[in-house]
C-alpha cells in the first residue's frame, strides 16, 4: 500500500527484449527501442536503468520482486503478448501461468491472449488460455506481423476480430482490453490506433467491457466521448504513470480531458495499470498519491458541466477499486492474502531500494563513508 491506498496494477509485462527473440530485427528492434525510450531519463537517477539493463528477457520472480519489493504495488494482473514479430509473443503465456502459479496472491489474475491474424487458431487458443489461466479477460492488439509486414485491422471487423469476442463469451470471458493510441513502430498503421472502431463492438456485444489500454494519450476527443457514451468502455491508464511521474500537468490534462464529455464521475471507469516492466513503479505511484489538478485548468475543464477537483476516493478507485468492482473480484480477499507472504512489510516500511532485488543487476557496494541517495 501507498500511505492507505491499496494499489491493483492491471496490466504487468515480462517483457523479452533481446534480439534473439526477434523474429522481424525491423520491428523488433523498434519496439523494444520504443520502451526504452519510455523508461529512459526519469527525473529521479536512482530509478534509471542502462540499455544493457533494460534490453533483458525478464524473469517472473525478477517482475515479481520490481512490483511488490521494490514499489508499493500490492497484486497485479499479468498480460501475455501475442506480437508475432517476438518469438514469444513479447510476453510469453508460459511467464503467465508461472507468475499465476508462484505467486497467487500478487497475481491475482491475467488475460489471455492471441494473434487475430491465426484465425480459427485465436480462436481456439482463447479457449486452451482459458483452462490454462482462468483469465480476467481477453487482451488484443490492432497491429501484428504477417511474416512479411506489419499487419493492422479494425476492431469492429466482423469476420477477422468479432468471432474473438464470440469465443470469448463463449468461454465465460466479460472483459476485452485492447491496445490503442499508442503505435509499436514506425511504419504505416491507418486509423488502426484511433478507438473510433470500438463504438460498433461495444454496441454488438453490449455484454462485453472493452477496456482502451492508453486511452487518452491520443485521439482524446474521440476517446472522451466513447468513455461517455458507453457504460461498457473503460480506460486503463497505462503509460499515463509515465506522465504522471514526469509530467504532472500533462497527466492532469488528459484526466480532464477524458472526462470532459461525461464529467468527473467518467474516474469511476479508469483504472490504474504500468506495464509492470516497463518503467519502474514506484515514482509514479508516489506521483499519484499526491497528484491535485491545478486549478486553472481545472476551471475550463467541461464542456456540458463543471469538473471538480480529485479527492481521495478517486484516488482509491484508480489504485484499485474500479478494477475491483468492474471485475467482481474480492478485495477484503486480496488484502488478506498479501498480509504475511515473502513480500509483506510492517507498516511504515519503505520498499527496497531501486533496482536492488533483481537478479541481472548488481547493485553498488556500499564502503564506509559512502552515502547513497
Amino acid at each position: 500500500m501507498i500511505g492507505d491506498y491499496f494499489v491493483l496494477d492491471a496490466v504487468t509485462h515480462a517483457y523479452n527484449q533481446l534480439p534473439s527473440n526477434w523474429v522481424d530485427p525491423v520491428l523488433g528492434h523498434a519496439m523494444v527501442e520504443l520502451a526504452y525510450h519510455l523508461a529512459a531519463d526519469p527525473p529521479n537517477p536512482r530509478y534509471a536503468m542502462s540499455r544493457e539493463q533494460y534490453l533483458v528477457d525478464w524473469q517472473i520472480p525478477d517482475v515479481a520482486n520490481f512490483l511488490f519489493k521494490e514499489s508499493d504495488t500490492d497484486v497485479a494482473v499479468y498480460h501475455p503478448l501475442a506480437i508475432a514479430s517476438f518469438k514469444d509473443g513479447y510476453s510469453s503465456l508460459a511467464k503467465a501461468a508461472e507468475a499465476l502459479e508462484r505467486y497467487p496472491t500478487r497475481f491475482i489474475g491475467a488475460y489471455a491472449c492471441v494473434d487475430p491474424l491465426l484465425g480459427q487458431d485465436a480462436v481456439e487458443s482463447i479457449g486452451v488460455q482459458c483452462e490454462m489461466l482462468k483469465p480476467l479477460g481477453l487482451k488484443l492488439y490492432p497491429t501484428s506481423y504477417d511474416g512479411s509486414g506489419p499487419v493492422s485491422w479494425r476492431m469492429d471487423d466482423p469476420k477477422l476480430i468479432y468471432p474473438l469476442y464470440e469465443a470469448a463469451q463463449k468461454n465465460g470471458l466479460k472483459h476485452v482490453a485492447v491496445h490503442k493510441a499508442v503505435p509499436i513502430g514506425p511504419f504505416a498503421v491507418g486509423n488502426a490506433y484511433n478507438p473510433s472502431d470500438i463504438e460498433a463492438a461495444a454496441t454488438d456485444f453490449p455484454d462485453l467491457t472493452f477496456e482502451i489500454v492508453h486511452g487518452g494519450l491520443a485521439f482524446m476527443e474521440e476517446t472522451a466521448w466513447l468513455l461517455a457514451r458507453f457504460g461498457n468502455i473503460a480506460i486503463n491508464m497505462e503509460i499515463q504513470n509515465v506522465i504522471i511521474e514526469r509530467r504532472p500537468r500533462a497527466f492532469a490534462e488528459i484526466l480532464l480531458g477524458l472526462c470532459r464529455i461525461g464529467g468527473s464521475e467518467m474516474m469511476e471507469r479508469m483504472f490504474w495499470g504500468s506495464g509492470g516492466t516497463l518503467t519502474h513503479p514506484q515514482p509514479a505511484l508516489e506521483a499519484l498519491r499526491d497528484f491535485t489538478i491545478p486549478e486553472d485548468l481545472l476551471q475550463g475543464g467541461g464542456l456540458f458541466k463543471p469538473l471538480r477537483q480529485i479527492t481521495d476516493q478517486d484516488k482509491r478507485n484508480l489504485f484499485a477499486e474500479n478494477f475491483v468492482r468492474l471485475h467482481g473480484l474480492d478485495l477484503a480477499a486480496m488484502r488478506k492474502g498479501v498480509e504475511h507472504d515473502e513480500f509483506s512489510r510492517p507498516a511504515g516500511t519503505p520498499p527496497a531500494d531501486p533496482l536492488t532485488t533483481l537478479s541481472f543487476i548488481t547493485p553498488p557496494q556500499k564502503t564506509e563513508g559512502t552515502i547513497y541517495a
